[in-house]
């Protein structure tokens, strides 16, 4: 077998990157794309795949090292390959491939005649499992077109539609609303369009000459270089383009830098070749399978001008919406009434519409199943914002909108400098104000005597010591909140969306605020109720150290049902937290002092932590607040209640 060193490949110029984990091991087959080992630069962290497959017999590398492009990272025995004469192996390859292709085609031009059955698989939803069906679109014998919904499914944030993968007939249908499904399931089957396959077929019963007739006509090969899957992460920043029309690149060079909410990833070229056109720049927001450019591909990549072709279908029938917005910043720039208070519920197609047209969602009334939005009610939207405008109507925000500030010149007091805003700031900053203005807070405050608490912590220093930890009083204040949540459960609600329910939570997941560099985000801690002391230590630990070196992903971040907010030794001795919906209740927590407590017969000195509870008045009244916090303070001066 033939053994090939495989190296670092473009890593965008950058040197002496630490490797932070090795995901293979000396023995391992490994396919090609598997990732072989994982470096993090400033930004980010980046998979560093396998070009090829084959087995792995020596690796170069271990954790903690540093490596720039070129440097060896382990040796590969290849597949298929002997140690001989390497042309005439590539040759005997290609010949069997040739010879494979034609037997594959031959074989399934019989079937293409009259269509071809397949199963409908759940595609990539994000890492998300166990996600009910909300919405079933079509049934057996529908025609559908390759990209039309299938079914819609609804996250713990928003609704998505799963498009069909090709034109055809549904066979059959396996799910029902309300079903819950994972990425894999099967929605169903359905047969082929059989006019699409016949267009593959008839290139590969011919000879070789024939076959790269057409494929030489296409221009060289060009084709489309979409968005790929940047983690169900939308409206993602460009911050910027690292190549131009005209650019030779290779296969994973460059294209583009977005910024997320916590870090910042490149974009590499799906292949070798010559850059066509750009369609983005700095400053556009991007989201999965948005058009990134066109990439005259390098020989192998010839046969892809059959993609671009389906592409340009749908391509052509976007602009009719945008056609319907004379401006589409008179969209944004109208101060239309805020309707969806809480998550907006569109599909992605619905979402890049509103992306084109400059919409805000949230301030569109969904006339969908369940309030999901639609594109009809997006135009809607825009049709009378801009016939208000054109007929010199006034604005929907009317005399009753909360005035703006004005804009201040500070540069005439003295030197000023402007300083961009993380991507995290901005976004707190918006969910502060919506929750702030949405939501009518109530605040209480007591002092919860910890003295017994916090002797029974520090004797049990010695022992975190051995387990390799810091055991910290959060762990109590959790284990305290989810006692309390389970004996008055009028906390562990959310209000539904439609304004005319409670949704009751039979679960109990806390989130913590955690203060990181970029700025404030709170990790959701799960299952508090059923976990020990340790394991939530160890939890909260982890999470805290994710949090800081900005590596939590959106699901970590999701489905919290009450949120513990701590200035601890920052000081201060009380506050009053926004509530974060949809949870309804949130404990600010201020550094603990000795105090002198009169016990009936002196003073002494207790230690007493102040506390303070924010709650939402529409879903909670001060006599459940009462009572919570009441039981709160009991359980964290008397721990024993913990194990009631």
């Amino acid at each position: 077998m033939a053994t090939e060193t495989i190296k670092v490949p473009d890593i965008g110029g950058s040197e002496d990157v630490e490797v932070i984990e090795i995901s293979v091991s000396v023995g391992d087959t490994v396919a090609a794309e598997d990732t072989l080992i994982v470096l993090e630069t400033d930004k980010a962290s980046m998979d560093i795949p396998c070009p090829k497959a084959g087995k792995v017999t020596a690796i170069s590398v271990k954790e903690g090292d540093k490596v720039s492009e070129g440097s060896a990272i382990l040796e590969l025995e290849l597949e298929g390959e002997s140690a001989g004469d390497d042309s005439q192996a590539e040759s005997a390859e290609s010949s069997a491939s040739d010879n494979a292709a034609e037997s594959k085609a031959s074989q399934e031009a019989p079937k293409a005649s009259g269509g071809s059955e397949m199963d409908i698989p759940v595609p990539d939803i994000g890492g998300s499992e166990g996600v009910e069906v909300i919405e079933v679109c079509v049934k057996a014998g529908d025609e559908v077109s390759e990209g039309d919904s299938l079914i819609v499914l609804e996250t713990d944030k928003a609704s998505m539609e799963i498009p069909a993968p090709a034109s055809g007939t549904i066979s059959s249908i396996a799910l029902k609303e309300g079903d819950k499904v994972s990425e894999g399931d099967v929605i169903g089957k359905m047969k082929t369009a059989g006019g699409e396959a016949p267009a593959q077929s008839e290139p590969a019963s011919q000879s070789g000459s024939e076959s790269a007739a057409p494929a030489a006509s296409q221009g060289g090969g060009e084709q489309d270089m979409p968005v790929p899957d940047i983690g169900g992460a939308e409206g993602v920043e460009v911050i910027e383009v690292s190549v131009k029309a005209g650019d030779e690149v290779s296969e994973g060079d460059t294209l583009i830098v977005l910024e997320t909410d916590k870090a910042s990833m490149e974009i590499p070229a799906p292949a070798s070749g010559k850059i066509k056109s750009i369609a983005l720049k700095e400053g556009d927001k991007v989201s999965q399978g948005d058009l990134i450019g066109v990439i005259e591909a390098e020989g192998s990549a010839a046969p892809a001008p059959s993609a671009p072709a389906k592409s340009e279908a749908p391509a052509k029938s976007e602009p009719e919406p945008k056609a319907e917005s004379s401006s589409p910043a008179t969209a944004t720039g109208a101060s239309a009434e805020v309707i969806n208070s809480g998550d907006v519920y569109a599909g992605p197609a619905v979402r890049r519409l509103g992306r084109q047209l400059g919409v805000d969602l949230a301030k569109v009334k969904g006339s969908g199943p369940r309030g999901r939005i639609t594109k009809d009610d997006v135009r809607s939207y825009v049709k009378n914002i801009v016939t208000a405008s054109q007929s010199g109507a006034a604005p929907a925000a009317g005399g009753g909108a909360i005035p703006r500030i004005p804009p201040i010149d500070f540069s005439k007091f003295g030197e000023v400098e402007e300083v961009k805003m993380s991507k995290i700031k901005k976004l707190t900053a918006d969910n502060m104000t919506r929750n702030w203005l949405n939501i009518p807070h109530v605040t209480q405050w007591d002092d919860a005597d910890i003295t017994d608490m916090e002797d029974f912590r520090k004797g049990l220093k010695a022992e975190a010591e051995k387990r390799g930890t810091k055991l910290t009083p959060l762990p109590f204040l959790l284990k305290a909140c989810a006692a309390a949540l389970e004996a008055e459960p009028s906390f562990n609600v959310s209000l539904h969306h439609d304004g005319e329910h409670i949704v009751q939570k039979k679960y109990v997941h806390i989130g913590i605020a955690v203060d990181t560099p970029n700025g404030l985000v709170v990790p959701v801690i799960r299952d508090v109720n059923k976990k020990g002391l340790w394991q939530l230590t160890e939890e909260v630990n982890a999470m805290a150290k994710k949090a800081r070196d900005g590596k939590l992903t959106a699901a970590e971040m999701q489905g919290g049902c009450f949120t513990i907010s701590s200035l601890g030794a920052m000081g201060g001795s009380g506050f009053t937290p926004i509530v974060n919906a949809p949870e309804v209740g949130i404990l600010g927590v201020s550094r603990a002092q000795i105090k002198p407590v009169w016990n009936g017969t002196e003073f002494v000195p207790r230690n007493m932590l102040p506390i303070c509870l924010s709650y939402d008045h529409r879903a909670i009244n001060g006599a459940d607040a009462g009572r919570f916090f009441t039981f709160l303070a009991g359980a964290l001066a008397d721990v024993r209640r913990l194990l009631l």
